[in-house]
């Protein structure tokens, strides 16, 4: 994530685009924050976005930057 604010957007995004509880969240964040792996993709492979919801996501952080 660029900064703080984009950061904030993008967690507001993915919890009312696609629902996802803090608690989801929560968890890949950690992840995220160990292995600074892309969140994104962490959503995926943990099974809380499916490819589509991906592709989204993917196409959301594209238009921030």
């Amino acid at each position: 994530m660029a900064n703080h604010q984009t950061h904030v957007k993008f967690i507001d995004f993915l919890e009312k685009e696609f629902a996802l509880s803090t608690m989801d969240i929560s968890v890949a964040l950690r992840k995220h924050e160990l292995d600074n792996s892309p969140l994104s993709m962490l959503l995926w492979q943990y099974g809380l976005v499916d490819i589509e919801q991906l592709e989204r996501i993917l196409d959301w952080l594209e238009d921030q930057s």
